[in-house]
């Protein structure tokens, strides 16, 4: 269960322009995302990584996003981004997570596709070796890319469920659904992408600041006495 005491973790996931970052961070985000997989319109090189991290600097941690990439690759990545955290966004076994944990010495986030409980089977492996868990919705089959496609799941699927790990909730988040998920889910983190883009890829600086403060809002209001929420309502 859930402890809402706990502050919710907020992420932002595939920004890519200096602007855009500075309002998330401005904004109070705790992690900011970066995506390394060429098919995403949200891709960035490794030279552009190098200069949003110089602005992210300690202001909220940096996550490294990839899809199933070789170790050369994410050499590349880790030693441009310098990210606080590995997030693992593809079809990454059990094995690999553990490998790409050990080599880096960095904690790792492993995506899980979800759309039927059967979805969770692969759960209890996955919290032995990741440190943290998030949980999108599946990809539409003629999707190019697992993740950023603006599709939420059945949020009760994660009803009365116990988690060993932190976890995220993610898919088809934006700034008309994201209280009602929190209400919802009462997760102890939520992860961005698409909920605040403008168009695919580009992030709106005024979306980044509507869904910061809506979810800020469904947090105060979780944390909240149950007389002072009747009385809000």
């Amino acid at each position: 269960m859930t402890d809402m005491s706990a502050p919710l973790t907020i992420k932002i996931c595939g920004l890519s322009t200096p602007a855009t970052l500075e309002t998330a961070l401005d904004a109070g985000v705790e992690m900011v995302g970066f995506v390394f997989f060429p098919p995403s319109p949200r891709h960035i090189e490794t030279t552009s990584a190098r200069a949003l991290c110089a602005i992210a600097g300690a202001r909220a941690l940096k996550v490294a996003l990839s899809v199933d990439a070789t170790d050369d690759y994410l050499d590349e990545v880790v030693a441009a981004l310098k990210p606080d955290i590995l997030q693992l966004h593809g079809r990454e076994t059990p094995q690999r997570v553990a490998q790409l944990r050990a080599r880096f010495g960095l904690p790792v986030m492993k995506a899980l596709g979800v759309s039927v409980e059967a979805d969770f089977a692969a759960l209890s492996v996955y919290e032995e070796v990741a440190d943290q868990m998030l949980f999108d919705a599946k990809p539409p089959k003629d999707a190019t890319r697992p993740g950023g496609n603006g599709h939420a799941f059945d949020w009760s699927l994660l009803a009365n469920r116990d988690f060993h790990r932190p976890w995220m909730l993610s898919g088809g988040l934006n700034c008309e659904t994201v209280e009602a998920a929190i209400m919802a889910t009462r997760p102890p983190g939520i992860d961005v992408s698409s909920g605040v883009e403008s168009s695919p890829g580009v992030k709106d600086s005024a979306l980044i600041e509507t869904f910061m403060a809506r979810a800020r809002a469904a947090e105060a209001r979780l944390a909240a006495p149950l007389g002072s929420m009747r009385e809000s309502a």
